[in-house]
């Protein structure tokens, strides 16, 4: 009776751990789901886009926003406009169903294209606008472009910087600010090595932001106009 008891409480110990793991492989791959820009998602709403935009009069499936909005995050997708009649069901990675991306509409006059914002880069930002006038100034420090400034962590009573993770590669982006008191993502990063890797044809003057927005389906959202000088290196536009 006892050698039973034993072994029945041994199985039940490995069927708890069984489900215990299954239960954090579940949430992991919940995670993954809400996190990753699967390309089949961007392309069933492009069909999407595209079916409702031709049954419509090109008229566009997007949300109204003000007239001065970040170019990047301009065309929000109202998914109410396009599902369930042009597609099943909103896609499990945008904000709407608890993921992290922002689905938005690019180049709407000549070729509408879906791309996707990531929502956490909005969240670093909304945390330094909370403590923007923590000590009754802006939190200006050194100069890295005309008019743009590193921003002074210690004085808005952060203990280090705040960064966010690149769309684009390993590396975390720092986050200045502008002389009008707004936050930005600094992506000379990752703009440098396409520069330096890639050598594409770009010209002083040129916003080459779309260096990025065009090879990638995540948008460089809540940033600067960048232009390159005479070294060819990416530096913040001059206004």
């Amino acid at each position: 009776m006892k050698m039973i008891r034993k072994r029945s409480f041994l199985l039940f110990s490995v069927v708890a751990i069984l489900l215990l793991l299954s239960g954090c492989m579940y949430k992991g791959e919940e995670k993954a789901i809400r996190e990753n820009p699967y390309e089949d998602q961007i392309d069933l709403i492009q069909k999407a886009v595209d079916a409702y935009r031709g049954n419509n009069g090109g008229l566009l499936p997007i949300k109204t926003t003000e007239q001065d909005t970040d170019q990047y995050i301009k065309y929000p997708i109202e998914f109410s406009k396009i599902v369930p009649a042009y597609t099943e069901k909103i896609p499990s990675n945008a904000y709407e169903t608890g993921g992290i991306y922002q689905y938005v509409l690019m180049d709407v006059e000549e070729n509408p294209t879906v791309k996707l914002v990531d929502l956490r880069t909005a969240e670093r930002i909304r945390e330094l606008n909370l403590r923007r006038h923590i000590n009754g100034k802006l939190p200006f420090k050194d100069p890295v472009g005309e008019n743009v400034y590193e921003i002074d962590y210690e004085a808005m009573g952060f203990k280090e910087p705040l960064k966010v993770d690149s769309p684009y590669s390993d590396a975390l982006l720092p986050i200045v600010v502008g002389g009008d008191g707004h936050f930005y993502v600094d992506y000379s990063i990752d703009l440098n090595r396409i520069l330096q890797e890639e050598k594409p044809n770009v010209k002083e003057g040129e916003d080459i932001r779309y260096l990025l927005s065009d090879s990638y389906p995540i948008l460089p959202a809540y940033s600067l106009p960048y232009t390159v000088n005479e070294k060819n290196e990416p530096v913040f536009m001059k206004k």
